[in-house]
């Protein structure tokens, strides 16, 4: 079975993926640089045997990372406690696959590469990816598959940290939507709600809206993330929700690697 690893930078998440490509198990933890092989092997083995899994049934690690400090350490998992060579995407013989029609491709995060192999895969024609994560970015992939670029905001979570640190008499909230459609709220708390939640989908709207026009043609819009069907619920924003699309992305890139 293929381990699969999306390395971001608030979690490392963890699929276990069958021959058939679906993934059975997850799992998540958060990132840090510091956590040695040893570390993640402890967590992770205890896992794969609590859902009856065994180390040698894992044949395959793919990483896609976006933290490159931690990638050693995730590579040493893979060689250490599962006994395989970690490959990692965008690299020999898990080559994105696609183009990457921008000015830096070398730059391009490996979470937005596996995001559009997995929407391709999804549907045809233009697509817009909006990916919730420590920073919202939103990419359009086109009919061919290919990487044309997008668009970088702040994450929600980093937008209610900022604000909780930099004023002094507002509290921490989570992130959740204000009881009603209202804007006007009453009191801080629902003032604060309405300002992260009705004000973020707003900022998604005009970002869908600025894309389709610019597109010029049908355009599905696909979400990701762990916030997305929470603004899905109650907003209607997306034609479809994939929490585990780069997860599913990563699933393909070893699918379809070189000489497989």
């Amino acid at each position: 079975m293929l381990l699969a690893i999306d390395n971001g930078n608030t979690n490392v998440k963890f699929a276990l993926v069958d021959d058939a490509g679906g993934i059975v198990q997850r799992w998540r933890i958060a990132t840090d640089i510091k956590r040695t092989a040893d570390e993640y092997a402890v967590w992770l083995v205890q896992l794969l045997e609590m859902e009856g899994y065994a180390r040698e049934d894992v044949t395959a690690v793919v990483i896609a990372s976006v933290v490159p400090r931690a990638l050693h350490n995730l590579q040493e998992l893979a060689s250490k406690y599962f006994g395989v060579e970690a490959l990692i995407g965008g690299r020999a013989p898990v080559e994105w696959g696609i183009a990457l029609k921008v000015d830096e491709p070398r730059a391009l995060g490996a979470d937005r590469a596996v995001n559009a192999i997995a929407a391709q895969a999804l549907e045809a024609g233009d697509k817009i990816v909006i990916s919730f994560g420590t920073a919202t970015t939103f990419d359009h992939i086109g009919a061919d598959g290919a990487y044309l670029g997008g668009s970088i905001a702040t994450g929600v979570s980093l937008s209610l940290d900022a604000l909780y640190n930099a004023a002094a008499m507002l509290p921490r909230i989570a992130i959740e939507p204000p009881p009603s459609d209202s804007v006007i709220g009453r009191d801080t708390v629902s003032q604060m709600q309405i300002g992260i939640y009705w004000g973020y989908v707003s900022m998604i709207e005009g970002m869908i809206a600025r894309l389709k026009k610019e597109i010029g043609r049908p355009v599905k819009v696909i979400a990701t993330g762990g916030l997305a069907p929470l603004f899905q619920m109650h907003a209607d924003l997306f034609d479809r929700v994939e929490p585990e699309l780069t997860l599913r992305g990563i699933a393909l890139l070893y699918a379809n690697r070189a000489g497989a």
